[in-house]
């Protein structure tokens, strides 16, 4: 399920800079997220950054009419970061 900005948005690029894939960006009000560069983090992190650094509980949440398997948003992580080996849990990272 991609994720969503809300009215709650303060707008203070926190997610912004946070996101491993460049999926969110500057609206006039509030930050909207790209649904074709979210992939909830899958490949990246344990859990959406967004929602982790985001201030506002309330800001950002689940979007129910874009839910995805996590075998497509490993896909779409692979295609947005061709080359690179993704992070998966349970899995050590080798930083050599």
């Amino acid at each position: 399920m991609a994720l969503r900005i809300t009215a709650d948005c303060l707008n203070c690029y926190a997610c912004v800079s946070d996101c491993p894939n460049e999926a969110i960006s500057g609206g006039k009000s509030i930050h909207v997220i790209d649904p074709s560069h979210c992939t909830e983090c899958v490949g990246a992190h344990e859990s959406p950054r967004c929602i982790t650094v985001c201030p506002v509980e309330t800001a950002i949440e689940w979007d129910p009419e874009r839910v995805e398997s996590r075998e497509t948003l490993l896909q779409r992580w692979a295609g947005l970061h061709p080359g690179e080996e993704p992070r998966l849990p349970g899995k050590a990272v080798d930083n050599t």
